[in-house]
């Protein structure tokens, strides 16, 4: 068959003008990327789970937990994306007119765009769910590490103080010299209020305070007042050690939750760029394998040979 001479300009620049990117194949990659990051981020937290213990002595500690875990998603990005970015290179259409390094970069652009698709799509689907759990967590920690500073500064009372809070104010208004008529818990409620007001403010009790404070267990004790006022101190320094050692456990605690933030983000970083130079690898690879692929034509077929079948 004769090709006209005019032709092959007009097939050489419509090749040209064509678009250089494969879009079914690298959605196809992303898709395979995809579906294989969520499997194996499942079966890993799975395995998490199950390697956890709340007993102690028991089961994988946080820093080996942690450890694998960066380990885990490591791998996962190694083979979802070497994975997604192979079926890119190999799903593409062949560009046999092409020079071979514009066929190495190609290949190399459906790779990390068949990547960063799956990477988007799996941040939406799993990401978010995560983010979720974890927020939660966060907002659950630091529920409770506030609780317990609230409980150490008003010693285990602090809701009523924040519930009344002016008590402090309207019990200075009836106070006196007279025994207090009232029964033990409106008595440590009042000691209470005075606590959580003092500690809330400086930190020292102010000298009506102490002598009201030292009153009201002389007056339930039996105690001397010296011995009173002694008592008062004592008990008010355990605490206010007690608040202060509460609030540098909180702090320590946040600044652990930071580190661990940040380590986190780290390392996810460098498995996210892993996953991206081993999906780019190996769409180069399986472009490589793509043209390797030599199509027979009817009449090829109809010319080759078939080996006889043996009885």
């Amino acid at each position: 068959m004769t090709t006209h001479p005019d032709t092959y300009p007009s097939a050489v620049n419509h090749q040209l003008n064509q678009s250089g990117v494969s879009w079914p194949a690298i959605f196809a990659g992303a898709a395979v990327a995809a579906a294989l990051s969520l499997i194996l981020m499942l079966l890993g937290m799975g395995l998490g789970f199950s390697a956890v213990s709340p007993w102690a002595d028991t089961g994988v500690s946080a820093k080996g937990l942690g450890i694998w875990a960066i380990v885990w998603l490591a791998l996962t990005q190694i083979i979802a994306s070497g994975m997604g970015g192979y079926l890119a290179g190999r799903l593409r259409i062949k560009w046999s007119t092409v020079h071979t390094d514009e066929v190495y970069f190609r290949d190399t652009a459906h790779g990390f765009l068949s990547w960063a698709i799956a990477t988007l799509v799996t941040a939406v689907l799993v990401v978010g769910s995560l983010g979720s759990l974890v927020g939660g967590g966060v907002q659950a920690t630091a529920n409770v590490a506030s609780g317990v500073v609230s409980a150490a500064g008003s010693v285990g009372a602090g809701s009523a103080s924040n519930a009344d809070p002016y008590g402090y104010f309207v019990d200075t208004l009836f106070r006196d010299n007279r025994p207090v008529a009232v029964n033990d818990d409106a008595a440590r409620s009042v000691v209470t209020r005075i606590f959580v007001r003092t500690l809330d403010n400086d930190g020292q009790l102010i000298p009506a305070d102490r002598a009201y404070l030292a009153q009201l267990v002389s007056q339930r004790t039996n105690l001397t007042p010296a011995q009173a006022e002694q008592r008062v101190d004592q008990v008010y320094m355990q605490a206010r050690q007690a608040a202060t050692d509460a609030k540098v456990a909180a702090q320590e605690a946040a600044d652990t939750a930071a580190k661990v933030a940040a380590w986190t983000s780290l390392w996810m970083f460098v498995a996210l760029l892993i996953g991206a130079f081993f999906a780019s690898l190996a769409a180069t690879f399986g472009g490589r394998r793509r043209d390797e692929v030599i199509h027979l034509n009817a009449d090829h077929l109809s010319h080759t040979p078939v080996a006889p079948v043996r009885a």
